[in-house]
């Protein structure tokens, strides 16, 4: 299994934050790399959504399927996800109130890839570093999108 985490300072409050990352139809403006939101079942997404998304890493498209398995509004957002050949992922979003009147956002995710040890390893050559840069980008495009904006 990985996990990637990632914090970042976004100039406004959690509600505005949470209306962007909740919004299935916004994904595409944030999240480096989302290709299509092929179905969801609310909008905006809450405790008990389903999502399922295109996304692409080095030119290779696939279909994750999201449940998303916890919501607290402006504060926090779990989601488990299945892909391709049983891979798994566990994401979870983190807001907070920063002092400034922004709201610190922490991203995590924690991917399982298929076949066990071997897919690790399969995993790993492939993809490297890449689901950290993908992170950083991703919240540095989230972060762009709303102080630009404002939501």
């Amino acid at each position: 299994m990985s996990r990637v985490t990632a914090v970042i300072d976004i100039d406004a409050p959690p509600r505005e934050v949470w209306s962007v990352v909740m919004d299935p139809d916004r994904l595409g403006e944030w999240v480096s790399i989302h290709r299509d939101v092929e179905d969801a079942s609310h909008r905006p997404l809450r405790a008990g959504s389903t999502l399922e998304q295109k996304l692409c890493l080095r030119g290779v498209n696939f279909h994750v399927r999201w449940k998303v398995a916890q919501a607290r509004e402006a504060e926090l957002a779990v989601w488990d996800g299945r892909g391709p050949a049983r891979s798994r992922a566990h994401t979870a979003y983190h807001l907070r109130p920063n002092g400034n009147g922004g709201t610190r956002f922490e991203y995590e995710n924690e991917f399982k890839p298929p076949l066990g040890p071997l897919g690790a390893l399969a995993s790993h050559a492939l993809v490297g570093g890449l689901p950290e840069r993908e992170a950083k980008t991703t919240l540095s495009n989230l972060k762009r999108l709303i102080e630009r904006d404002g939501r």
